[in-house]
């Protein structure tokens, strides 16, 4: 069928070769008609594989042959081949990639580079953001209006040859651009006509199929509405599938936007729409499905595929790209819109998701690659952009799915932004649209935001992103301007004028008196607003300042609609006259608190910053005639701004408490860093402009009466003390906050010079004075810093520039994060009133500026720092200063402090009088400084303030009360303030007398008199620190005489605690006082072992503080200890994982590939039953009960089980005889043999069997005699804990009786012992005394409990443990399966045979000594190990020393290798040098040795050698000594062993962690094309890593979830009990984080190891800086791992943050 098809498709070919337009688009409509149905949907499981082959053959390949005139395979090479590479990237980003925008390079931040063209361009040496792709947009290399350097990467540099821009089709011939032309056609117009087709039962003309059957689809489309819970149960419910199938289903829907969940006839397919309709309309809007039939959802397959093919082909030619563009933008016979693209886009809110996805993608790689097209594509999209923006609302799918989305693409281009302003007026239709869609308006005409409905804030998010579209227009700015873009620019203004007056007043709020209101009012919305375009009214006025004419225009604009608003505003105003001071105005009677306020006045503000543009770019000055300035009234402009401060003050005050949160979160933001730029500081230069154009004297007045002071301040006696009749507590605390934030106002009015066009400053100079204020607070990381300064609209705060000049950088160590600290010559530009600061960081920065003060013994005053001058149009503001009204306020301050009466002022309140005092002060110095001979200073603050008041009242001066004060005793704390205000008088006055005299006298006569202020300064804090010294030493001279009587009175309780304490020393200490160190060589192990010190150990109950000895027959205590599984020394994570039921760990293999482990126990005792009773107290959820978990109750460790602390076996149990009687090797082996055999015999319950056996070995061989030494709870402890580990390391549930309880207790003190040497190697850490007490008691407990616990087990199931044991040293007949001895791991069986003897012992009359057995069997296992070694040795190149000082060692090495050849034949290599064996033993046995000496150390309790406490030379000789080896160890061999053969390399390589990259981006690369292993080629959402064995997954999502123990767990908890015994340490690339994770309920996050410049760790990726591996961080990591405290640090984690708590782990 097949064959006979492609034969029929070239027949067609060469058919469609010779017909004419209408014809072929007859022709190939009919082919489609035919074959598309046959080979698309033809039943409910849809094959792509086959699919796609057939639609190769049949569809694509004619189209092709046409297309070509030739093969298709050659054609489209010649195609490639003649092409002229575009020099545009144009790489569509797939999820998650990186990309990389260059900071100092980039026109905005949507300018991104891909990572090749990146790593190949300039700009990896600059500052680079580096963000993950959201998918979608495209690589900007090659466009050169997107950089303002080095816009080509080493690939895409232009050839100087084609330079000159030619027309790509010159290369085709006529004929085959007129194929093309037809096939694009064709074959767009299909794909256009199938994806906008809405009938669900019949296809466009011409495309009918010649049979029909009846099968139909029920096709489920995505909405953004319904969550994925609901859409698996409702399709269960409807489609009756499977939780997995729905699961599939549902994640496919949101994937591909649609997919068909049910295939049969039109009946079948009804009733599960019906059923999933009425199941999802309850709550919303239903899911959308359509029951539709085969044939449509075939040729709609098929036009998918028809793109994707157009997509494809143009990519071999920009020819056949721009053949496209201009089939796709050919109006067609309807006229406007008609063409192709009109109408996809028209219908894009109508398409599913998939279908939008293949012809944007189509759009990119096409329209928006050539750049003629994308101009006139451009035009379209500006034409259509109401509508589209209009559908867009309307819809719910994310803006990434919309057409609009590609508005980045277009407005992000400069030339095409102006082309579209100026052309298409988008500037103005944007606005408009914006403005349309927020409908809700009250009686003014102002927004409306209260009471919205969910669906209007649903919509008013959408509306959003049509901001996002405006700043795009405006991000770069016009370097020259035509009339007509001043034109439309200005038109654009006006509309958004329009929008702003709706938001003049909005959201007005009124004080609640009485009671406190009911609902909190709507306020996020109008914020929501403010914040989206605070940067849009920033670059409004960057556009003004780059031109005059626009400027002035648009100051007009602004100025008619504030004139306009205010007419608007009548709050019953009627006129008043204020008079003060001789002094009197008119205004209006308003008092914020009784009529309404708004915090929002965006035209004012917008007034304001061009106010400020006007003296920044001296156009006030150059053309005052075309500025309407006379005609502001000053008062009209300061009267809004001002009401909004005076709100803020009087919140602060707490006057407004009853208005509840809502106006609080607002005032917040007023003053945040988000918002304060066009708020805040925009009100507070309203009121610079306004009060520079005023008398300062009536601005004041004004500022009183809004404030509600003026009647303070007014009164005639209002120095004596205000309101003394009215008592009042609140009212009087009021007036005085109230007067306190006035004070600060008319700081921040005459002090605020910081802004370019205020001041005479730099743009820098205010970003350098906000981070020397931040920093004043204390040392800040890099992101508090950027967090703290406002972003301008490319996210940039233009730190970077001036930070090293202020700042300098403290490196972070393996915690914390970098630093800045303030450079110490900065700190004198301190200001205390800086008007960013909040009331918190306001007294810390006091406080720490203070205390730097007091460190270098500086005067503790904080006086004003030196300002700019202001600009010549503010220049009137200092006037402020010395005008009569504020000098009246500040004598009546200080009056009120000199006779303190009632509380009616406050130390804050004088403390800003000093303050401006201060300021005035200064500002004179400066004046006079740079005041020319000639010009007469008009500035004259001194004389104001020493004049004493008129006739009258006769009130002292300013200064008079000064000097008064200065000696006030109730006011030590403003001392130096005052001192430094006197001192500056005394230097201004004499500046001013010697003008007229030389200038030099002055300078020395102001230093002397200077000097002498500054002597009595020195003396009088002198005297204070002495008589500090004296009242310290009085205070502890008190303490410690309060301390003796204490011991006195308590002197038993001491006596106790001292003896204790060196009771409870752990044996390592006493190491000094042992009386073996001393005589003889330490030895642990063997009949001349070195006997401990007998002594006795007490220990105190940290429950109920009760001290008991440890005996064998007293009550159990107990250590709190977690016993683990772990594979962290594994050499083999491939293992399949053992059945629990029916697997023997008897033997341990080599690879380790896993064992159990206890984690770091604390020697406190603490009984069992107590631990209960703390469970049921209170249920936590660090830990799992359920598990049997529990916090120790010190120290809050996650505990799982107790370890007894049990009395070493002393001789009592042991008669031993003397050391010369002990058995050799062969004696003893002989011995033993006949002991087994013995046990063998007894286990098989024979006749007693002395008559078989030597007379003098009798064995009591009675199970029931066996005595256990230990007390009953005791007894009870030994089986919880070996049932606990039994447990944990099997995975099966507690059996007490089970045999392998004990194998299972000794494999874990085995694995606990290697795992701890390990570590304390790689951390070069000696072999004693470095560890914790607590992990040197657990060693020792775990040791001693191993001897113990075959006492709790059944003797002749432990005694035949221990039968097999010896049997694969010693082969014993009767034994079957011994492994080989290289499976075998030798610390392991070294520790099994010596703990399990104690059940062989007990029987044992022989006479042998426990320990002459031990050491027989240490020194057998150390053969066997060296042979297992041998056995296994590889050919090393080592460098060969020098000198025979080891020759016997290398003699002896060499004849125990050629008898193992003498068995093994020729499996062994021979080996010439004796040195190399010796060397590859010593180096491979040595940390089985090392855990031998641990393993006896705390077994029997010997004091350890000093030489091992440190790392010294020597250490060989000290340990084979320590264990009663020689140190040439091959003295031991005897005999072989015969073996067979498989490899573990000794020594064992310590595992680590895997290798991570040094680049961040790498590891973002590697995830980008990682794609979900479940869902065919679906990216991953959340792919990670596993940092144990560099794996990635597929995280937190459906689709990976696989079944363990019968729930649903996510990839990396699976993954964890594959890898790491449920213990699992992973990076989340895209979110740059450390996951931990511990059983499938339990995990936290965790810093990653990846720090940016500046050493912070940017979780999230938000701030994009680059980041690279921090190698000390990660050694953290692995040693957490290698110390198995993952699980503990997750515990810690939970206690601290109970949020993590809440998280499901499982499904991670």
């Amino acid at each position: 069928w097949t064959v006979f098809n492609v034969l029929r498709s070239e027949k067609l070919t060469t058919g469609l070769l010779s017909c004419s337009l209408t014809d072929l688009y007859k022709e190939v409509y009919q082919h489609l008609a035919r074959y598309v149905p046959k080979i698309y949907c033809l039943g409910p499981n849809l094959n792509p594989q086959s699919e796609d082959l057939l639609a190769q053959l049949l569809l694509q390949a004619p189209l092709e042959w046409y297309l070509c005139g030739e093969d298709p395979s050659t054609g489209l090479a010649k195609l490639e081949q003649n092409n002229q590479p575009s020099q545009l990237c144009g790489h569509v980003f797939r999820v998650g990639e990186p990309t990389y925008s260059c900071r100092e390079c980039a026109a905005d931040p949507t300018c991104v580079l891909c990572m090749q063209c990146f790593l190949g361009s300039v700009h990896k040496e600059h500052r680079y953001r580096m963000t993950t792709s959201g998918g979608g947009g495209f690589c900007d290399c090659g466009d050169t209006e997107a950089w303002k350097k080095g816009p080509y990467c080493q690939k895409h540099e232009p050839n100087i040859s084609d330079s000159c821009q030619e027309d790509p089709l010159a290369h085709l011939s006529t004929d085959m651009i007129a194929r093309c032309y037809n096939v694009f056609a064709i074959v767009l117009k299909y794909a256009v006509d199938m994806l906008t087709w809405d009938k669900e039962d019949e296809l466009p003309p011409g495309l009918e199929p010649p049979d029909r059957g009846d099968t139909y689809y029920c096709m489920l489309f995505n909405d953004e509405v319904h969550t994925y819970e609901q859409v698996i149960y409702t399709l269960q419910k409807a489609v009756n599938c499977t939780q997995k199938e729905a699961v599939s289903f549902a994640t496919t829907v949101d994937r591909d936007g649609r997919k068909s969940v049910r295939f049969g006839d039109f009946a079948f397919c009804e009733q599960a729409k019906s059923v999933i309709v009425r199941n999802t309309s309850r709550q919303s809007k239903p899911l959308r499905v359509q029951v539709m039939h085969s044939s449509v959802v075939a040729h709609q397959c098929f036009a998918l595929k028809a793109l994707h093919w157009l997509g494809h082909v143009i990519g071999y030619s920009d020819a056949l790209r721009r053949i496209l563009c201009q089939v796709g933008l050919e109006r067609g016979p309807e006229g406007e819109n008609s063409s192709l693209v009109d109408t996809l886009m028209l219908c894009d809110s109508k398409m599913w998701k998939g279908a939008r996805n293949v012809y944007h993608q189509l759009f990119m790689s096409s329209l928006l690659m050539d750049l003629k097209y994308k101009k006139l594509f451009a035009i379209q999209f500006a034409k259509n952009y109401e509508r589209l923006q209009s559908d867009y609302v309307k819809d719910d799918h994310d803006r990434e799915f919309s057409v609009t989305d590609l508005s980045v693409q277009m407005f992000t281009v400069p030339s095409l932004a102006r082309m579209l302003i100026t052309e298409e007026n988008l500037m103005t239709t944007i606005i408009r649209t914006f403005v349309d869609h927020l409908r809700h308006r009250d009686l003014q005409g102002r927004f409306q935001f209260e009471r919205y409905t969910a669906q209007q804030a649903f919509k008013f998010r959408r509306v959003q992103s049509l901001i996002g579209d405006l700043k795009y227009v405006l991000i770069s700015r016009p370097t020259e301007w035509s009339d007509q873009l001043r034109e439309k620019f200005l038109e654009g203004l006006d509309t958004f004028l329009e929008l702003f007056k709706c938001m003049q007043g909005m959201d007005p709020v009124v004080r609640q008196v009485g009671q406190h209101i009911e609902m909190e009012p709507e306020w996020e919305a109008a914020f929501t607003l403010q914040m989206k375009l605070t940067h849009i009214i920033s670059m409004m006025q960057e556009w003004c300042a780059t031109d005059e004419r626009v400027l002035i225009e648009a100051y007009k604009k602004c100025l008619t609609a504030l004139t306009h608003c205010h007419s608007g505003f009548t709050d019953g105003e009627q006129p008043i006259t204020l008079s003060m001071c001789g002094h009197s105005v008119d205004t209006i009677r308003y008092c914020v608190s009784q009529e309404k306020v708004s915090i929002h006045l965006p035209v004012s503000r917008l007034l304001a910053g061009l106010h400020v543009l006007l003296s920044k770019m001296e156009v006030a000055y150059r053309f005052p005639e075309q500025l309407p300035l006379s005609e502001l009234s000053p008062p009209m402009l300061i009267e809004h701004p001002l009401r909004c401060l005076v709100l803020c003050a009087q919140v602060h005050a707490g006057m407004w408490r009853r208005n509840g949160f809502s106006l609080v979160n607002q005032i917040y933001y007023y003053h945040n860093v988000k918002c304060r730029v066009e708020m805040f500081d925009k009100d507070l230069i309203m009121l610079q402009a306004g009060a520079s154009m005023m008398d300062p004297n009536h601005f004041l007045m004004i500022v009183l009466s809004r404030f509600e002071l003026y009647h303070i301040f007014s009164s005639a006696d209002c120095r004596k003390s205000y309101n003394r009749e009215n008592t009042n507590k609140d009212v009087v605390q009021q007036n005085n906050t109230l007067i306190e934030e006035m004070l600060h106002l008319i700081m921040m009015v005459v002090g605020e010079r910081f802004e370019a066009g205020v001041g005479q400053v730099e743009g820098c100079d205010e970003i350098k004075r906000e981070i020397i204020h931040q920093l004043c607070i204390r040392p800040m990381a890099h992101s508090e810093l950027v967090k703290a300064l406002p972003e301008n609209e490319n996210k940039e705060t233009g730190m970077e520039r001036v930070i090293d000049c202020v700042a300098s950088f403290k490196k972070p160590g393996v915690t914390g994060r970098g630093l800045y600290e303030l450079r110490p010559e900065c700190a004198k530009q301190f200001n205390l009133y800086f008007h960013h600061y909040s009331r918190a960081d306001q007294s810390k920065a006091e406080e720490a500026q203070r205390k730097l003060k007091r460190q270098n013994g500086e005067d503790m005053a904080l006086p004003p720092p030196m300002l700019p001058p202001f600009s010549p149009l503010f220049a009137s503001l200092v006037n402020i200063l010395q005008c009569d009204v504020l000098l009246g306020m500040l004598g009546a301050v200080l009056q009120w402090a000199v006779e303190p009466s009632g509380g009616h002022w406050s130390e804050s309140m004088l403390q800003r009088v000093l303050h401006l005092i201060g300021m005035g002060l200064l500002e004179e110095q400066q004046q006079l400084k740079n005041s020319s001979e000639d010009h007469d200073v008009s500035f004259n603050f001194t004389l104001k303030i020493s004049r004493p008041g008129e006739a009258p009242s006769n009130t002292a001066s300013v200064l008079a009360l000064l000097e008064n004060l200065q000696n006030a005793p109730h006011l030590e704390v403003h001392k130096d303030m005052i001192r430094w205000i006197l001192k500056m008088v005394a230097s201004i006055k004499t500046m001013r007398e010697l003008t007229a005299s030389t200038y030099t006298v002055t300078a020395s006569g102001s230093h002397g008199q200077e000097e002498m202020v500054c002597d009595k300064d020195k003396a009088e804090r002198k005297r204070k620190a002495e008589m500090a010294r004296l009242r310290r030493e009085k205070i502890m001279a008190q303490m410690s005489e309060m301390q003796r009587h204490f011991i006195n009175e308590n002197k038993e309780l001491f006596k106790q605690s001292l003896e204790e304490l060196y009771a409870s020393a752990s044996t390592s200490t006493s190491l000094e006082h042992s009386p073996t160190s001393s005589d003889a060589a330490l030895v642990c192990v063997g009949p001349r072992r070195s006997r401990p010190r007998e002594k006795r150990q007490v220990v105190t109950c940290i429950l109920c503080q009760e001290e008991q000895e440890i005996r064998a027959d007293s009550k159990a205590m107990v250590l709190a200890a977690f016993v683990q599984r772990s594979t962290v020394m594994s050499k083999n994570r491939k293992r399949p994982p053992h059945d629990p039921e029916h697997y023997d760990p008897l033997f341990m293999h080599p690879d380790l590939s896993f064992g159990t482990t206890h984690r770091g126990l604390y020697f406190e005792a603490v009984q069992a039953k107590e631990q209960r009773r703390q469970q049921r107290l209170r249920v936590h959820t660090s830990y799992d009960v359920g598990n049997g978990e529990f916090l120790c109750p010190l120290c809050e460790c996650l505990s799982n089980t107790v370890i007894p602390l049990v009395s070493p076996l002393t001789s009592r149990l042991l008669f031993p005889l003397s050391s010369c009687e002990q058995p050799g090797l062969g004696q003893w082996l002989k011995i033993s043999g006949q002991q087994i055999k013995a046990m063998h015999s007894a286990h098989r319950k024979l006749h007693p069997v002395s008559e078989f056996l030597p007379a003098q070995i009798i064995l009591i061989i009675a199970r029931h005699i066996h005595m256990s030494p230990y007390s009953s709870t005791i007894k009870e402890m030994l089986t919880t804990f070996g049932t606990a580990t039994y447990k944990v390391g099997l995975k099966v549930h507690p059996n007490e009786q089970d045999p392998r309880v004990p194998i299972m207790c000794w494999g874990s003190c085995a694995y606990t012992i290697q795992s701890i040497e390990r570590l304390l190697v790689d951390e070069e850490k000696p072999l004693f005394g470095s560890l914790p007490c607590r992990q040197d008691d657990c060693l020792s407990s775990l040791a001693r409990f191993g001897s113990a616990c075959w006492t709790a087990a059944s003797q002749p199931s432990v005694q035949g443990h221990y039968i097999r044991l010896v049997a694969a040293l010693i082969p014993d007949p009767q034994v079957e399966t011994s492994p080989c001895i290289l499976d075998i791991d030798m610390l392991h069986l070294l520790v099994s045979v010596v703990l399990s003897y104690g059940s062989v012992h007990s029987q044992d009359s022989s006479g042998l000594s426990v320990d002459a057995v031990q050491l027989h069997f240490f020194h057998l296992i150390t053969v066997a190990h060296m042979v297992q070694m041998l056995l296994t040795s590889e050919e090393v190149t080592m460098e060969q020393e020098s000198g025979g000082a080891e020759r016997e060692e290398e003699e002896d090495i060499c004849a125990l290798y050629n008898t193992l050849r003498t068995h093994l034949g020729s499996s062994l290599p021979e080996v010439a040098s004796g040195w190399h064996l010796w060397r590859c033993v010593k180096t491979g046995i040595l940390p089985y040795l090392r855990g031998a000496a641990l393993f006896f150390h705390h077994l029997n309790g010997v004091p350890t050698p000093p030489e091992l406490h440190a790392l010294c030379p020597g250490q060989w000789e000290v340990l084979c000594g320590y264990l009663s080896l020689p140190s040439n160890l091959l003295q031991l061999y005897h005999k072989s062993l015969s073996l067979s053969l498989v490899a573990c390399h000794f020594p064992r390589e310590s595992n680590s962690l895997i290798d991570l990259p040094d680049d961040y981006s790498a590891l973002i690369n590697q995830a980008s094309s990682f794609t979900c292993p479940k869902s065919g080629g679906d990216k991953s959402r959340a792919p990670t890593l596993c940092l144990v064995c560099g794996s990635m997954l597929c995280s937190q999502s459906y689709c990976c979830q696989t079944e363990l123990d019968g729930e649903d767990v996510g990839a990396c908890t699976a993954h964890t009990f594959a890898c790491g015994a449920g213990v699992g340490i992973f990076l989340r690339v895209r979110e740059s984080q450390v996951l931990f994770l511990s059983g499938k309920t339990k995990g936290c996050f965790y810093a990653p190891p990846y720090l940016d410049d500046y050493g912070e760790t940017d979780q999230g990726l938000r701030r994009g800086n680059p980041l690279h591996l921090c190698r000390q961080r990660y050694r953290k990591i692995q040693k957490l791992w290698r110390q198995h405290s993952v699980t503990e640090e997750i515990g810690h984690a939970q206690e601290a943050n109970q949020t993590l708590v809440g998280i499901d782990w499982q499904h991670l």
